[in-house]
């Protein structure tokens, strides 16, 4: 008797997945979880430790990992890396746009680079890389993409205005570009998901474990496989975890009053 398949389980090793941003943290668990499912991946990140986890994840699922270092949050990193899996010969079923920044600052203590580089990162390789690779798939009549969003978009918070803008545009391009692929034999998910338990938001491990353990924040590992479930079953936009989607109304329309507190209280993390 054959055992059940897990949703988007593939033979071991007949298709081939991407995924930015993959050294670590939510990318790293997508990397991961893609492999458990029978990918090949092809894992991008800035830092050089992406070649020495494309290793232990290529050796614990026995498929083929193959590690890119590049920086996407520049103008062309969407072209080079298509070229590059061009020139290689990859096909991809799946690409997930992972890659990111956080910026908790007010716009007007933001460096200007970091404003260039975030937009760019979010925003321009984002909607570059599902051109290029959207066409790809529609080519062949299969595959799909996921894009990170955040759950920032409902609640544009003083210090978040760059960060919940760029992640808006996401959830809003993901929407239209699905439209548009529809019946293609593509999909296009956006995740929104809330706090997750990375180094991203430059806590200390004892905070990401006492969120987690306290339900304030979502674990890298359950974060990539509800943003892969999703995926697998053709949704345009996924908030995981049904509590928070009941407080998106009170995040679109937190009251002054409390904002006004809530910025003085939360001004000294603002960096």
């Amino acid at each position: 008797m054959c055992c059940k398949k897990n949703r988007g389980e593939v033979r071991r090793g007949s298709a081939w997945a991407m995924v930015t941003g993959a050294g670590h943290g939510i990318g790293r668990q997508y990397a991961e979880r893609l492999a458990e499912l029978g990918y090949n991946v092809v894992m991008v990140d800035i830092d050089d430790n992406v070649v020495q986890e494309a290793d232990i994840v290529s050796n614990r699922y026995s498929v083929s990992c193959v590690a890119k270092v590049l920086d996407m949050a520049t103008t062309d990193a969407a072209h080079l890396l298509h070229t590059w899996t061009t020139e290689q010969g990859y096909e991809f079923d799946v690409v997930i746009n992972n890659a990111g920044i956080f910026s908790f600052c007010d716009i007007l203590n933001t460096p200007t680079e970091r404003i260039e580089r975030l937009l760019v990162l979010h925003d321009l390789t984002l909607t570059l890389m599902c051109r290029l690779y959207g066409e790809d798939m529609v080519r062949r009549g299969k595959g799909r993409l996921l894009n990170m969003s955040s759950y920032s978009i409902w609640m544009p918070f003083p210090g978040l205005a760059l960060y919940s803008a760029s992640k808006a545009y996401v959830k809003s391009f993901t929407q239209a570009f699905a439209k548009e692929l529809r019946a293609t034999g593509v999909s296009v998910t956006a995740i929104c998901p809330a706090g997750i338990a990375t180094d991203l938001y430059g806590l200390s491990k004892d905070l990401q474990k006492f969120g987690v353990k306290w339900g304030i924040l979502m674990s890298p590992k359950s974060c990539a496989r509800r943003g892969l479930n999703a995926m697998f079953k053709g949704r345009s936009i996924v908030v995981p975890d049904w509590w928070f989607r009941l407080f998106i109304p009170i995040c679109r329309f937190l009251p002054n009053f409390l904002i006004r507190p809530l910025r003085s209280f939360t001004m000294r993390w603002q960096k």
